[in-house]
Order: C-alpha cells, then sequence, then structure tokens
C-alpha cells in the first residue's frame, strides 16, 4: 500500500517541489495550503505530515497541539525559518517527530521522511506488555498511561520515553540512548530535548513522578520497585 503525506505550507512552490519529488519517490501527497485547510484534510488515511511553522491564520505549532491533543499521533516533519534551539524544543514539546530548517535540501527531506517513516512503521510488540507501580500503569500496546484508572494525557515522545525506561528495567537509559531509540538518527536533536521531556513527564505523572530517577552521570531509568504483566 502506497504511505501517504499531507505537505502544508503556504507557500505553493514549496508545495509544488515536495509533491513532486515525494510522488517520483512512489509516495501518495496531498497538499493544504493553510492551516485551516490542513485540519480539513487531515485524516487517518495520512501516514506522516510534513507541516509549515510560520503561516497566517492557524500555525503549525498550533495544529500540532491540536492533533495531539486529540490524541492524533501520526508523525509530524516541522518545516520552517525557525531554527533556534527554543524554537526546536517548542516543536519537539508539542509532539513532532523531526525538524527542517529552510532553506532545505531535497535530498534531506526525502532521506528524512523514508527514515521516520520506516521508525514509525508497526513493530513487533514488546514481551513486557503491562508496566505498574501502585496506581500507575503502562499499558504499552494500547498505548495508554493511567493514574488509578484516570488516563494521563502525554505526547508520543512522551510516551515513548516512557514505555522505553519500563522495557530497559533494571537498566539505566543514557541521553544518547534515548535519543537514538525515540528520534533516530535526527541530527538536530540536543541532548537537552530528553531533559525536557523528562521535565514535562514528571510534572504530568504528579506524586509518580519521582519514579523516574536520574543516575548522575549514566542517564535516567525507573524506579525498580515494580511488577511486570506479560
Amino acid at each position: 500500500m502506497e504511505e501517504r503525506i499531507l505537505v502544508v505550507d503556504d507557500e505553493k512552490d514549496i508545495c509544488d517541489i515536495l509533491k513532486f519529488n515525494l510522488e517520483n519517490e512512489g509516495y501518495r501527497v496531498d497538499v493544504a495550503y493553510s492551516g485551516e485547510e490542513a485540519l480539513d484534510k487531515i485524516n487517518d488515511v495520512h501516514n506522516l505530515i510534513i507541516l509549515d511553522v510560520m503561516m497566517g491564520g492557524v500555525s503549525g505549532f498550533k495544529i500540532a497541539d491540536m492533533l495531539r491533543k486529540s490524541e492524533n499521533f501520526v508523525p509530524i516533519i516541522f518545516l520552517t525559518a525557525k531554527n533556534t534551539e527554543n524554537d526546536m524544543l517548542t516543536g519537539f514539546s508539542l509532539g513532532c517527530d523531526d525538524y527542517i530548517a529552510k532553506p532545505f535540501s531535497v535530498k534531506e527531506v526525502l532521506a528524512r521522511v523514508k527514515a521516520l517513516l520506516k521508525r514509525t512503521s508497526p513493530v513487533k510488540m514488546p514481551a513486557v506488555a503491562k508496566w505498574t507501580y501502585r496506581g500507575l500503569t503502562i499499558d504499552i500496546r494500547a498505548n495508554r498511561v493511567t493514574i488509578d484508572d484516570n488516563e494521563v494525557q502525554l505526547t508520543k515522545k512522551e510516551f515513548e520515553i516512557l514505555s522505553l525506561m519500563s522495557q530497559a528495567l533494571p537498566n539505566v537509559l543514557t541521553r544518547a540512548e534515548i535519543l537514538d531509540s525515540v528520534w533516530g538518527d535526527n541530527e538536530f536533536v540536543l541532548d537537552r530535548t530528553v531533559d525536557v521531556h523528562i521535565t514535562r513527564l514528571r510534572k504530568k505523572l504528579g506524586t509518580y513522578g519521582n519514579i523516574i530517577v536520574n543516575r548522575s552521570g549514566f542517564g535516567y531509568c525507573l524506579n525498580p520497585d515494580t511488577k511486570n504483566e506479560v
């Protein structure tokens, strides 16, 4: 089945260039020239969205935020002239999967698209399906975290980090290992990105935030006082 991509940019020339080159690679491509048009077109047939950040009306950041809050975790590549560290961290905190600065190389975009689709394709289910600690449950197969049966709203990246640490027990994961597993070969992701996501995770987990332990000089792990269900 063809993988389907939605390209969103208010510059028609950019949409035309990306559509032409992506279709030459065998992808099926839809385009939207505004955030409003993108929201009308986004549906569960899309495997990936290439999303411009700076658009009139609804911005790319706003679209990503709306998608994640509605529990739509379609992979997102931000395409933008904003390439400062703070801008990238904002994008990743909203649940984007990659970040490409303008002006861009078409070959780089194609390589990033291929790598992200490969990374987010269906994978073999983990051996440990559910991890529990008192009232906290990480249901890996259902992509769901609950505290006392109330769902905790996490971004895709936050969930991946948390589930990764539960699978790694009792081992400590370095920042590099987390980056490699969750972000793949994205060269623009910084070690600091992991710390930002961990901080947000701890806050969202409330009283359970302290189960995420920072082993100084090594990395992160979960408190080993656990029980697992297979």
